[in-house]
């Protein structure tokens, strides 16, 4: 390969890396907003605490568990290649990876991916949950979940096979394996976890807990979309003008139309313009389009991403009936959606066809169920244990003040009195 072409190819997958980093801002900003001021700085240090640990857990073995180099004959379920990282001989040459980039850069590149399913999940126990559970939680599934369930596809494991050589499940960035990883992670935790006191009246009312800072979900779901330029642009693994080109404009029409879609349901259903499932139609379109977005045509990205906004505003309504209580609506867009996008690859797309939908169901069975099952046994030990739910005093008083002794508007709350 011409080193020009190379050295092309691994600069945008750095800048990828860099919008990818640049998500776990949005995620923060988004959490914020939809949440209350009392637990403004619980909620920063869970996403400070969800990357830097991320990275460290993804360096000294998750890397290696994801892309253990599965031999042949080998099962395809769990494999693992060692501890630590270190580059092989090509490994910054254009002999590794096709010459898309070199080890190092593959190695942030999916660094930055692994910390998102546990952000995923910091945004659905927000305001209750002990800050040490979610921490000891974080390791285990960034470090063991996570990239073992990777590796059943994006390692060559079993799911990549499925049909033998003609192929088998596909997830081209992360529905299931980012996205629904996460939100599995986040079902289970609400599950055990529970309401926070007052979302659910003795009366089986529901009642809305507002965030206290709209401008700022806000910003973060735009930069969050921004980000989505890095997350399914670099999954393309090259700076390909035709697929990076197509990538983008699927993942951006799908956006677009998840909004559009939440929109136009959301005010059928109540009759007012919330802005609020709007943004998350938004991320909703997003996670549709993930695991299919090379696959797409830009009239397939609309209708994928219309479904999905809809989606949003059934799904939020959803677990609110079965009285789950998601503050962000992270089980909703993450899980839901990532469902609805894996099955659409089956669906529509250069994949569509009958045999292509049972591999995606069966990849989203076999995440489902490792992901329930493991989260539950990391979850409900931790609950018998140093238990995970913040005391009556501490919630209604906030986390800021009892889990870390700071107010994120000290000087707003001492003008105020």
């Amino acid at each position: 390969m011409d080193a020009g072409l190379f050295t092309a190819n691994n600069v945008w997958m750095m800048v990828c890396t860099a919008l990818v980093f640049f998500m776990h801002l949005g995620f923060a900003a988004l959490e914020i907003g939809l949440t209350r001021q009392k637990n403004t700085i619980n909620i920063l240090f869970k996403n400070i605490f969800i990357i830097t640990v991320g990275l460290l857990m993804y360096y000294i073995g998750g890397f290696n568990l994801m892309y253990p180099g599965f031999e042949e004959g080998s099962a395809g379920f769990l494999d693992f290649a060692g501890f630590g990282i270190a580059a092989p001989e090509n490994g910054l040459t254009t002999d590794y990876a096709d010459g898309g980039y070199t080890w190092w850069t593959d190695f942030l590149f999916q660094g930055m991916f692994a910390a998102t399913a546990a952000t995923i999940v910091s945004g659905a126990v927000a305001e209750r949950i002990k800050i040490g559970s979610f921490m000891i939680f974080t390791i285990l599934y960034v470090g063991l979940i996570y990239p073992i369930v990777g590796s059943w596809q994006w390692g060559g494991g079993f799911l990549s096979t499925l049909g033998g050589d003609e192929g088998g499940f596909y997830d081209f960035a992360g529905s299931t394996l980012v996205h629904s990883v996460g939100g599995w992670g986040a079902l289970i935790a609400i599950a055990l976890l529970g309401a926070r006191i007052g979302k659910f009246g003795e009366d089986g009312k529901i009642k809305a807990i507002p965030g206290h800072n709209i401008p700022m979900a806000t910003a973060g779901v735009l930069i969050l979309w921004l980000g989505w330029f890095g997350f399914n642009g670099g999954s393309v693994l090259s700076a390909d003008p035709a697929t990076t080109s197509l990538v983008l404009v699927t993942t951006s029409l799908a956006a677009a139309a998840g909004g559009v879609g939440s929109l136009i349901v959301s005010t059928l259903a109540y009759k007012n313009l919330d802005l609020t499932m709007f943004l998350n139609g938004i991320l909703g379109g997003l996670v549709g389009i993930t695991a299919g977005a090379d696959l797409m045509s830009p009239n397939e990205a609309v209708i994928i991403g219309l479904i999905a906004g809809a989606i949003i505003v059934g799904g939020v309504a959803f677990i609110d009936r079965i009285r789950l209580d998601d503050p962000v609506g992270a089980v909703t867009v993450h899980l839901i959606c990532g469902i609805w996008g894996t099955l659409a690859v089956g669906i529509f797309g250069d994949l569509a066809g009958g045999t292509q939908f049972l591999y995606q169901l069966t990849g989203v069975v076999a995440a489902g169920a490792f992901c329930c099952i493991t989260a539950f046994v990391i979850i409900y030990a931790l609950k018998k244990t140093i238990g995970i739910r913040v005391s009556k005093e501490e919630e209604l008083e906030g986390l800021d003040l009892h889990e870390h002794g700071m107010d994120a508007y000290a000087d707003f709350r001492m003008n105020q009195h």
